[in-house]
């Protein structure tokens, strides 16, 4: 029997196909406000949370440094307002890009299938806001048809604190009646994902490949596994989880 009772599945990367869609998204929104970053400086910290990432970015622009490792500890409340603005621009933009078409990435709703036919719990969460959840949601019919037990995002914790805060994994534990995180294992391919696994003290804590960035672009960040997919996990828990 497997030691596994919860996985926490990131969405976009991971269970949900992203090739660069949300950061075009995000860096878009960035532009119209003429706030300066690049492709390559989103993607790195894509799967936080959205409103604190660009808050990020204007406080970077006024000289602060804040390390990723660090994100939801140090916050600058004086950028909320300008960020906030920037970030109403993004939804509409992300909820258009879902709404327009959303896909597992194959082998995704297999996964599910197996977790639950092995007595484990199907958790998902996300630096996404609630509208943007929900159009992912609503467009492959996850939680509808019970593949997925629980979907958490941001606004689910106090405070919003996305990753790599440790609380949407502790909120999808209580809701699920999981209780020890050497029970649960996190799965995502953002250094946000690793982080939030280490931070919750997850028996495991697993990489994939099937995102738009690099695996040196969040190997470096503690883990306990790399996979090539999500499809590939069933056999990964089989193998070191039992």
């Amino acid at each position: 029997m497997s030691k596994i009772k919860m996985v926490m599945f990131d969405l976009s990367g991971t269970t949900v196909a992203d090739d660069t869609g949300v950061r075009d998204c995000l860096y878009k929104a960035a532009m119209e406000y003429d706030l300066q970053t690049t492709p390559e400086e989103i993607l790195l910290h894509q799967g936080t949370n959205k409103i604190h990432l660009y808050q990020f970015l204007i406080a970077r622009s006024q000289g602060k440094k804040i390390e990723i490792e660090d994100f939801e500890k140090t916050i600058y409340p004086e950028t909320l307002d300008e960020a906030m603005q920037v970030f109403h621009r993004y939804s509409e933009i992300m909820v258009n890009h879902y709404r327009n078409g959303v896909q597992e990435i194959e082998g995704a709703e297999d996964t599910f299938r197996w977790c639950h036919d092995n007595g484990i719990k199907v958790a998902t969460d996300t630096g996404f806001h609630r509208d943007v959840t929900e159009a992912i949601m609503d467009g492959l019919g996850w939680v509808r048809d019970g593949l997925v037990d629980i979907s958490v995002d941001v606004e689910c914790t106090p405070g919003e604190r996305g990753r790599p805060a440790p609380f949407m994994i502790y909120y999808a534990m209580m809701h699920l009646d999981v209780q020890s995180v050497h029970e649960v294992l996190k799965i995502g391919d953002t250094p946000a994902d690793m982080l939030e696994g280490y931070n919750a003290g997850c028996r495991g804590i697993v990489g994939v490949l099937t995102g738009p960035r690099p695996v040196e672009a969040f190997g470096k960040y503690r883990h306990t596994h790399i996979i090539p997919s999500v499809k590939d996990l069933p056999a990964l828990i089989e193998s070191d989880f039992s």
